[in-house]
């Protein structure tokens, strides 16, 4: 059984809206993850028709008060003075074995006050995507929203075709997002917005509590997150798709799994969402983007904070240039990692640089530069050496490449480096071409590819046949070129 609390219920009104889900037809589990619901509190594990009742909506769990979220939003650019959830609802928070504070949202749960004339509800294929995606960002160190339970729902969703339904429920550190302090702003309410900064404060970011002024110090320290969490993004290829001010969380964790995809052949303004035509959330595009998405964050903190005029303006524009020097520091850190060289090299940055101008112009698959240069690393022989020139159409330029980076890399402690080298570069990535293959068996009916691929994207440093199998990039005639978002 979980423990609700429900501390966000205690902001002003206009933060959330209570609402109940809308029951679904035929219920029925289709994943629960057993090892978060135990880190969550969950001490014994209902039967699987119970969980189905429980994370459809039909039921709620004891202790469960639903509530949608109101949050505004500038979407590519323009902004949509409120949003808020149209198709979610948090059943309350819980405290996790950690004394972490952890949200538990259903989503797809049905129509809500935010709802926008939409149906509220999930098509299967997202709630799966989701699902998969998430859990492999878990694994491999990203801060992310988690997936506690998938349900199908035993209706069907009209999208750009009819789909079978499904609820997923989420976790998260919060729900709380830029675009939430936009909506608080907007409405010209200083006591709804101070009460959200200090809610923000007291939940994520204590340390600012006790600063000169905490609202200045909240900005840093919200910055200081985003700058980490996108270096961690583009150190794995991932492409969020949608990075819309309502899709940055304030907790600095990934959220919103829409039409993402993770980078297959390398390509610095490569676009999977089909809602991006112009190219706004490209790879290259995201640290920009996720600053201006903090300049958005603070123009809403600039009544709260304790100077007024052009010295607090001067004050937060500072804060926000800060970010790119963050975020360069942390993305040198990543291809430090990814290189097996020391964290101190100075060489790192160079040949990265130059390493991502051979994967772009030599058709490289970046997952798999980065895997077979780790076992090059581990193992350097003529048949790893090979095996690595076999994935460019330059092998030339590669060569003389990998001659640059052995001799930094026989500078660095090689057993340390390699260690590091392993955990920055995963084996398997959920390759578009694979999370395709498992919505369309279950749209047949069959999980079984879906929890295969769950298996092992979960441990995606684990060299076994199946990853391998699962590991291999798409051939041309399975490349999935554009991503969907379940709305």
């Amino acid at each position: 059984m979980l423990t609700f609390e429900h501390q966000f219920a205690t902001l002003p009104e206009p933060l959330w809206v209570a609402c109940m889900p809308t029951s679904v037809a035929e219920p029925s589990l289709i994943a629960f993850n057993d090892a978060l619901a135990t880190h969550l509190g969950m001490q014994a594990r209902p039967e699987d028709a119970v969980l189905a009742e429980w994370f459809s909506g039909n039921q709620l769990p004891p202790g469960a008060e639903p509530k949608a979220l109101g949050y505004a939003g500038h979407q590519f650019g323009n902004f949509v003075p409120q949003l808020g959830d149209g198709r979610a609802l948090l059943l309350g928070e819980v405290i996790d074995q950690l004394e972490v504070r952890r949200d538990i949202q259903l989503k797809g749960s049905g129509r809500t006050p935010f709802s926008r004339g939409g149906d509220g509800r999930s098509p299967l294929g997202p709630v799966l995507r989701e699902y998969l995606v998430s859990e492999f960002m878990a694994a491999v160190g990203v801060p992310t929203t988690r997936a506690l339970a998938a349900v199908s729902t035993g209706e069907r969703v009209v999208r750009q075709m009819v789909e079978p339904g499904a609820v997923l429920t989420r976790v998260a550190s919060s729900h709380i997002r830029v675009g939430t302090f936009q909506f608080a702003a907007l409405r010209r309410d200083g006591t709804a917005l101070k009460a959200l900064a200090d809610h923000v404060i007291t939940r994520h970011y204590p340390e600012a509590a006790n600063a000169e002024d905490p609202y200045l110090t909240l900005l840093e320290a919200v910055t200081a997150r985003q700058a980490a969490l996108v270096a961690h993004w583009m150190s794995l290829g991932f492409i969020h798709g949608v990075m819309n001010t309502d899709n940055c969380s304030i907790a600095g964790e990934t959220i919103d799994y829409g039409p993402c995809a993770f980078m297959e052949q390398f390509d610095p303004q490569k676009v999977y969402s089909s809602i991006d035509q112009r190219g706004r959330y490209a790879f290259n595009n995201q640290p920009a983007i996720a600053q201006w998405n903090l300049a958005r964050f603070a123009e809403t903190l600039l009544p709260l904070m304790r100077e007024e005029g052009d010295s607090v303006v001067e004050q937060a524009t500072e804060i926000i240039r800060r970010f790119e020097p963050l975020f360069d520091a942390e993305q040198q850190r990543f291809y430090a990692d990814k290189l097996g060289l020391a964290s101190e090299s100075t060489q790192a940055a160079t040949l990265m640089e130059r390493l991502k101008t051979q994967m772009h112009q030599g058709w490289m698959d970046m997952t798999a530069t980065f895997d077979a240069l780790t076992q090059f690393a581990a193992s350097p022989n003529d048949e790893q050496r090979d095996a690595l020139l076999k994935l460019t159409t330059q092998p030339d330029e590669l060569a003389a490449w990998l001659e640059n980076w052995q001799a930094a890399q026989a500078a660095s402690q090689q057993n340390e480096r390699l260690d590091a080298m392993r955990r920055a570069n995963p084996v398997i990535i959920p390759r578009n071409h694979r999370i395709q293959e498992v919505i369309d068996a279950a749209y047949e009916g069959d999980f079984t590819p879906f929890h295969t691929l769950l298996a092992v994207v979960t441990q995606p440093f684990d060299d076994s046949f199946e990853a391998r199998r699962l590991a291999a990039p798409a051939t041309e005639s399975e490349q999935v070129l554009r991503t969907f978002c379940g709305t």
